[in-house]
């Protein structure tokens, strides 16, 4: 720029402030370069990347002014080293780090080449200034909504601000780690998990709760239902419910009760040579005995679903019954030796002509007998005390059991027979 736009007068004017400044400037800049370096030691520290950057930005501001155009730095304070360079020739090999110094004598060279260096000046102070305040303020952060993590770069201060600012709405339930209100720093997670409902039974009734993650047992406080010893809870009080699903309490119930039971008491047989086989003597009378049980009951949700026996003791003990079973085979009627297969006492009756044929098919005669099938098959020769020989050819449907009913002639005779008991032989 000529003389004649920039005279002698401003020159000395602007020359004023640039003396000021630098003899401030030689009184302070040291003392900044040492605390920037500290800075940039406790950015290192914090591992903070962005407050790092900003002191290290700072810290270099003196590199700038290693250089002007066209020429290399001439002044150079006593006792610092500078490498000299010819004029146009000025490269990174050519200019090394200025001395703490002699910094400042190239920095007013700049305000005293005019007002447009300084301006020059002026427009680099203030990016450098705006690009380390931009990387200090803003925080590298990561944001995780039911373990979806994103990254996120941001300006804002504070936890709640971040999820405003991404538009992520919090449900009433919904879990926030670290709280709304906490300061954001470069590697800040944020936690977001949202709430789901649970189902609740108990006591007949159903509760439905919105809620995060958490074990059974607390799910349960939250819904004031209390868990007694002996209820049973599905799934078990330490599982972590994460999703949702179904939660029962079973109230179980227990009950002690006292019943007697009787022994029956069982039959005993011996041989009795003087008895037809097939008859039998009762001895001696058996008498059943008492037991005493001490039953417990489980109900589950009042329904009976388990009884055992947890105590059992006999009163009395039951007493057997003695049988005398008869051996003979073989006796002797009208002077005829008869060898039997059983005797039996049977409740015997009369019947005559009735114009139908037997079960067997053939007519009734006399010495044909009904009988039970059951108890003497259809064929089997008898001899019946009081009536003879006779041979089991007939049913009848009162003739049930030890029954017998024995064929006459006539009407007559069928009355005068009656009902009696008769001892009754089944031969062989």
């Amino acid at each position: 720029m000529s003389d004649g736009k920039f005279g002698t007068e401003q020159r000395r004017r602007l020359s004023q402030p640039v003396q000021k400044a630098k003899s401030l400037a030689d009184g302070i800049w040291p003392g900044i370069q040492q605390m920037m370096q500290h800075m940039i030691e406790f950015g290192k520290s914090l591992g903070s990347r962005s407050f790092e950057g900003w002191a290290r930005a700072w810290s270099m501001i003196p590199t700038l002014f290693q250089k002007r155009e066209g020429s290399a730095i001439r002044r150079h304070e006593p006792g610092a080293t500078m490498p000299v360079a010819v004029a146009g020739e000025v490269s990174d090999d050519t200019v090394s780090t200025v001395p703490s110094g002699a910094w400042y004598a190239h920095f007013t060279g700049w305000f005293q080449g005019g007002p447009q260096k300084a301006w020059i000046v002026a427009v680099v102070l203030l990016l450098l200034s705006g690009w380390g305040g931009y990387h200090w303020m803003e925080n590298q952060i990561i944001i995780d909504v039911d373990g979806n993590p994103m990254k996120v770069s941001t300006f804002k201060k504070t936890v709640s601000e971040a999820l405003a600012e991404k538009e992520i709405v919090l449900g009433e339930k919904d879990r926030l780690e670290p709280e709304p209100q906490t300061k954001l720093a470069d590697g800040t997670v944020i936690k977001v998990t949202r709430a789901f409902s649970v189902n609740v039974w108990a006591d007949g009734k159903q509760k439905v709760l919105l809620t995060t993650p958490r074990v059974v047992k607390d799910l349960l406080a939250e819904a004031q239902i209390e868990v007694k010893p002996l209820d049973r809870v599905e799934p078990s009080l330490e599982t972590l419910v994460d999703q949702p699903q179904k939660v029962r309490v079973i109230r179980v119930r227990q009950k002690e009760i006292t019943t007697e039971q009787v022994i029956p008491f069982r039959v005993a047989q011996q041989s009795d040579p003087n008895l037809e086989r097939g008859l039998r003597r009762i001895v001696s009378r058996g008498k059943n005995g008492l037991e005493r049980h001490k039953a417990r009951i489980t109900y589950e949700d009042g329904k009976e679903v388990r009884r055992e026996i947890v105590e059992q003791k006999v009163i009395r003990p039951p007493v057997n019954q003695v049988v005398a079973m008869g051996t003979i085979d073989h006796v002797s009627r009208g002077g005829l030796d008869l060898h039997i297969k059983e005797a039996r006492y049977m409740s015997a009756t009369a019947y005559t002509h009735t114009g139908n044929n037997t079960a067997s098919g053939v007519y009734p005669e006399v010495g044909m007998a009904a009988v039970d099938s059951s108890v003497i098959p259809l064929g089997s020769r008898l001899y019946v005390e009081g009536y003879g020989f006779a041979r089991a050819m007939d049913r009848g449907g009162a003739i049930v059991g030890d029954k017998i009913d024995l064929f006459m002639e006539t009407n007559g005779e069928a009355r005068r027979w009656g009902k009696r008991n008769v001892k009754v032989y089944v031969l062989k």
